[in-house]
C-alpha cells in the first residue's frame, strides 16, 4: 500500500530546507543530504527511512510517529510506511527533525553556516 503522490509532497518539502541536496541513493530511491550526512532516504510513495540519534530514534518509536528500521531494527533508523494521507505530514515533520538536528551539529562546526534559514 502507498500514497499517491506522497513523494513528491516530501521531496517539495524537503526543497525549502536551506543547502538540502536530493540525490540517487545507494539502496534506490532519492535521498536527502546536508553537506556529508543523509538525513534520509524515500523508496517512491511508499517507505521513507531516517536516522536519529539512539535515544531520539527509541522515542519515535515508543510514541508511535515512526517503527525501528524494516531492516536493521536495533539502529537509530527509523522506518516510515506511507500507508495512509496522514502520514505524509508526519513523514514530512519527521524528516524536517532530522535535518535540524543535522543543521544544529553542522552548525557548530567552525567556518559553517548550515540551517540559517530554519
Amino acid at each position: 500500500m502507498s500514497v499517491p503522490g506522497a513523494q513528491r509532497r516530501i521531496l517539495e518539502a524537503a526543497r525549502q530546507w536551506a543547502e538540502v541536496e536530493i540525490k540517487p541513493h545507494r539502496y534506490g530511491g532519492l535521498e536527502f543530504r546536508l553537506g556529508r550526512r543523509e538525513l534520509g532516504h524515500i523508496h517512491g510513495d511508499r517507505l521513507l527511512d531516517i536516522p536519529f540519534p539512539k535515544a531520539v530514534r527509541d522515542e519515535l518509536v515508543a510514541c508511535g510517529d515512526a517503527e525501528p528500521h524494516h531492516v536493521i531494527p536495533n539502529s537509530g533508523w527509523v522506518s516510515v510506511f506511507l500507508r495512509t494521507e496522514e502520514d505524509v505530514p508526519r513523514a514530512i515533520r519527521l524528516l524536517e527533525r532530522s535535518f535540524s538536528l543535522a543543521a544544529t551539529q553542522l552548525a557548530r562546526k567552525p567556518g559553517h553556516d548550515a540551517g540559517r534559514n530554519l
